[in-house]
């Protein structure tokens, strides 16, 4: 069973930053497009990290810190001045270190990608493991070429039902388990499948849902099947003679 992959929903046309990218720039990068992040590569189009809102509020956050920490400095040092001691307030500020400005210094590296050729399934997957809204796409020499969202993601779920039905019957049914039209009544409502009927075979129904599950726009399984033989306790190089199956072995 194909699934359709992250090539064929992803945006080709990327905003994305150099390595020397000043934080104004980005900023005003993701206020004009609309965007929460972008990818920051180099010259060869490899990605290095990748820039977010989330980043440009820490530094924001760190920013009125060290402000804060400034003005306790300056404090200090007049008080010390006052009393013929060291002003602390140069030494404090060289503590904490010079601002970052570009997107070298801001973004989050290692970069969270995916390919082209991957299943939107493992975008999805990827997305909720790491908490991220977007993906950059690499090509089979990790370069970027897209990037894929949320957004790309759930518009498979949005698919009719009707295409969705029409797709198991033929891909599911038809060409891979060579079951008879009819020998499986498939309804479905709101992404939800339902399988209805009968097969020769205990093991034609894992195999049938499983390659439901695995079609783009399904969300759940109703599995509702009868069988006319049980062959799980067959051996590995046994089989039925005549059985549907068997086609589905040879051609997967």
């Amino acid at each position: 069973m194909k699934q359709r992959m992250v090539g064929t929903v992803m945006t080709g046309d990327v905003v994305r930053a150099a390595p020397g990218t000043p934080l104004k720039d980005i900023a005003g990068l993701l206020a004009e497009h609309r965007i929460s992040g972008l990818p920051v590569v180099d010259d060869d189009e490899r990605v290095l990290g990748v820039v977010s809102e989330a980043d440009l509020m820490a530094r924001q956050a760190w920013r009125g810190e060290r402000r804060g920490h400034r003005r306790l400095f300056r404090a200090r040092g007049r008080a010390a001045r006052g009393r013929g001691g060291r002003d602390p307030g140069a030494a404090g500020q060289a503590a904490g270190g010079p601002p970052a400005w570009t997107a070298a210094e801001l973004m989050s590296a290692p970069a969270i990608t995916v390919r082209a050729t991957d299943p939107l399934a493992k975008a999805a997957r990827t997305m909720a493991d790491h908490r991220v809204k977007r993906l950059p796409v690499l090509d089979e020499e990790d370069r970027l070429v897209g990037i894929v969202s949320r957004r790309d993601v759930v518009g498979v779920f949005l698919r009719p039902d009707a295409e969705i039905r029409a797709e198991i019957e033929d891909r599911v049914l038809v060409r891979s388990l060579w079951l008879p039209a009819g020998a499986v009544e498939v309804t479905v409502t709101d992404g939800v499948v339902t399988l209805d009927g009968a097969v020769e075979r205990l093991s034609e129904i894992a195999i049938a849902v499983r390659l439901t599950a695995q079609t783009d726009g399904v969300v759940d399984v109703v599995e509702r099947l009868a069988y006319s033989r049980d062959d799980t306790p067959l051996s590995p190089g046994e089989a039925w003679p005549g059985g549907t199956a068997d086609g589905w072995r040879h051609r997967s």
